[in-house]
């Protein structure tokens, strides 16, 4: 069978293609659908919520449950706080089914970070992870609006699985960033986001 013979279109048109190629496997990163970074960093371990306040009764100090309550001895000025579970809500799915907890902690020095906890999601391009003013929605409507507002990006997410934290700017306005989103920058979607209640 002869060969044809190879022109400079040819050979145009097989670079094109070539670096089309390249251009597509770079921009949508396909083998990451099927592959898992993990993650398993150490996060704070905060206490319970405080008890609420004991009444006092003829027989003493009992708290709200009924039970009696020894005379703690008095606070410490100086003693340092340990950290504070500040805000926490769980993750719904967007773009990629998506699981886990997000919490915000004040730790002993008064500084602020945001916590994954057993995070489970697709690995994608680009995956950032955002504080963001918009609430959260289930369904395909919520899937866009994380860019719409305000939002403080806490940076590239370390893996789509497992227990990861970041640190919150200093001077941060956390009053109305109630929402986290893992979003996917290069296309300008959530993968998952979770809503953030104020604890205590």
């Amino acid at each position: 069978m002869p060969r044809l013979p190879r022109t400079p279109l040819t050979w145009l048109v097989v670079a094109v293609l070539a670096v089309g190629a390249i251009f597509g496997l770079y921009w949508f990163q396909p083998w990451k659908l099927v592959t898992d970074t993990r993650v398993d960093e150490r996060l704070a371990e905060v206490a319970a919520p405080a008890p609420t306040e004991p009444v006092p009764t003829p027989s003493g100090m009992v708290t709200a449950s009924g039970a009696p309550t020894a005379s703690a001895p008095p606070a410490t000025p100086d003693a340092p706080a340990g950290p504070v579970l500040v805000s926490r809500g769980e993750f719904v799915t967007h773009e990629h089914d998506t699981s886990g907890t997000a919490r915000v902690i004040r730790t002993g020095d008064g500084k602020h970070r945001l916590e994954l906890v057993g995070l489970s999601t697709s690995n994608g391009p680009d995956l950032r992870v955002w504080l963001s003013d918009q609430p959260v929605r289930t369904g395909r409507a919520g899937w866009g609006v994380f860019d719409d507002g305000r939002w403080v990006e806490l940076g590239r997410l370390k893996g789509n699985r497992g227990d990861q934290a970041y640190d919150i700017p200093a001077r941060t306005d956390l009053t109305h960033l109630t929402s986290v989103s893992i979003w996917c920058k290069r296309f300008s979607v959530s993968f998952g986001a979770a809503a953030l209640t104020p604890v205590g």
